[in-house]
């Protein structure tokens, strides 16, 4: 039989019975194209990683754009923050929280001070799992409670591993709100502190949230070394300066990530 132009076999080449959707299928090849080394790609390009031809990419393509889990800018496609809701319920309820929460438990029973995960949504930070030692903060922080990332240290380190056109992106979209004399409300100075994050791998954040809070975060990779998110200990400013933040609470707060990501790891599979 002679191949239509539009046959994909080499993107679905699953078992076929009559429950299987091929169309979803389709869909959900173009969306796991996408991954560290290949962040934003031609329309060719899609077409070679997925096995789908041109007409048929671009039309999954131009959908996805549509319904906001793609971006185009004229030559590139690339995923946004949204296709996060497809697996955040999964996250949420299952991996996540409950894996990082006895991690937590262990971080602050070592380092006698409280410690939080949260993942980013667009401009702000979502708390997913914490373990508080006592209340330091005027606000009471629970799961859900949001933060501008600009001004948290888990914010930045989030921030700071985004593709540069779209953490270009975000930080046109920002309110850089001054919450505290120390808040960094610059847009140049605040790329400066992100270039910083990134290249040391982890952020010190001093009094920029709120009068007397200081934390220091790192990130939680996926198996890609994405940052899906972020793990931080904060302290009192009385306690904790930049010197001992880096030398008694960064160590156990990279093992903790660590720890989280080989139990994430255990997950995927």
């Amino acid at each position: 039989m002679q191949e239509t132009p539009d046959s994909d076999e080499a993107a679905t080449s699953a078992p076929r019975n009559s429950d299987y959707v091929q169309t979803l299928a389709r869909g959900l090849a173009v969306i796991r194209s996408f991954s560290a080394e290949r962040e934003a790609m031609t329309l060719s390009e899609v077409a070679k990683e997925t096995g789908l031809t041109r007409a048929t990419a671009r039309r999954f393509l131009l959908t996805l754009t549509e319904l906001g889990y793609v971006r185009f800018d004229g030559r590139y496609f690339a995923l946004t923050p949204r296709v996060l809701e497809l697996g955040f319920a999964y996250l949420s309820s299952l991996t996540l929280p409950e894996i990082a929460q006895p991690h937590l438990e262990r971080l602050v029973a070592e380092v006698q001070e409280s410690a939080s995960v949260a993942v980013l949504d667009e401009t702000d930070i979502v708390y997913v799992s914490r373990v508080a030692t006592q209340r330091i903060m005027r606000v009471s922080i629970n799961i859900g409670t949001r933060f501008p990332a600009a001004s948290t240290s888990m914010g930045r380190v989030l921030l700071a591993d985004l593709p540069g056109y779209r953490l270009d992106e975000m930080l046109e979209s920002m309110e850089l709100t001054a919450f505290t004399p120390h808040t960094i409300t610059d847009v140049e100075q605040l790329r400066e502190e992100l270039d910083r994050v990134k290249a040391q791998g982890w952020a010190f954040v001093d009094q920029e949230l709120e009068e007397g809070l200081r934390s220091i975060a790192v990130p939680i990779r996926d198996q890609w070394g994405k940052a899906v998110a972020a793990v931080n200990v904060s302290s009192h400013a009385s306690r904790t300066d930049l010197d001992k933040a880096r030398r008694d609470l960064l160590p156990p707060l990279l093992v903790t990530a660590a720890r989280i990501l080989a139990d994430m790891a255990i997950q995927w599979g």
